[in-house]
């Protein structure tokens, strides 16, 4: 191959990455350093509104970065430590919460012996639309 073609592949490629991050709303910044999103970092990007809003991009963050397929209490309470947020007074609550507005649902099993939940399409559509970064 020729110095041309590869660089043109190359060009291809990172255009490729920053669209695909636009879709999945990671911030392109992370991507062209090479490193791994903190879970902190994500937080400050989507900039939630509440502990309601906190809960529900936690979630999104243990599922798509993460890789859960469902996530308990013990994993979001990790993910506000980790993230360095308060944390809130009732988690459940929070996620009951979420529930209502149809963006978090309950798991088909449990994890670890405790009750586990999924983000809906609903909740992943409002982190990765709605709850917009800035570039």
């Amino acid at each position: 191959m020729e110095k041309e073609e590869i660089a043109d592949i190359k060009n291809k490629l990172e255009e490729h990455e920053r669209r695909i991050s636009a879709l999945e709303g990671m911030p392109q910044k992370a991507i062209s350093e090479g490193k791994k999103l903190s879970i902190k970092e994500f937080i400050l990007e989507k900039k939630p509104s509440d502990d309601v809003q906190k809960t529900l991009v936690i979630g999104y963050f243990l599922e798509h970065f993460e890789g859960m397929d469902k996530f308990n209490v013990k994993d979001l309470t990790e993910g506000f430590r980790l993230a360095r947020e308060p944390l809130p007074a009732n988690i459940n609550d929070k996620v009951n919460l979420n529930r209502s507005k149809g963006r978090m649902m309950a798991a088909k099993e449990k994890k670890d012996n405790l009750k586990a939940w999924c983000l809906t399409n609903t909740g992943e559509k409002l982190v990765e639309k709605e709850m917009q970064i800035e570039v």
